[in-house]
């Protein structure tokens, strides 16, 4: 599993990045930077949106310490076959054939041969784009 998360300084966290709240992949869409005072350093408050879930966290950190930041592999896939809620998709290296739920984005988007990008992350894929529209 430690090949599957970096340690990065806070500091250089930025929105758009990827990084585990509670164990869980995020991406930051907001962040707040607190000045040090009197008795203390300075804080980062960072508000994500989970990967997989799409539910929303929060993250208070020093800005001196390190936070675990997920590896993420983006793959190509073709979408095999689309079922009421659920597509089937093969990767376009390994020509795995693999199962993943339809999120609300991307229903009556997808058709059978179009290409996607999938992400990767933890052991969990989601869809996350549609590269061709056939």
């Amino acid at each position: 599993m430690s090949d599957e998360i970096t340690l990065v300084p806070m500091k250089d966290i930025r929105v758009g990045r990827y990084l585990l709240i509670d164990g869980i992949p995020c991406r930051v869409v907001d962040i707040e930077t607190s000045a040090p005072g009197k008795h203390g350093s300075a804080k980062m408050r960072i508000t994500a949106i989970g990967m997989f879930e799409g539910q929303k966290r929060t993250l208070l950190m020093p800005s001196h310490s390190d936070v675990q930041v997920p590896v993420i592999k983006k793959k190509k896939a073709q979408v095999v076959s689309i079922s009421d809620n659920a597509v089937q998709l093969m990767d376009s290296e390994t020509y795995e054939v693999f199962e993943l739920p339809i999120t609300d984005e991307f229903k009556g988007k997808l058709r059978a041969g179009m290409d996607t990008e999938v992400i990767e992350a933890m052991g969990r894929r989601a869809l996350s784009r549609i590269l061709t529209s056939e």
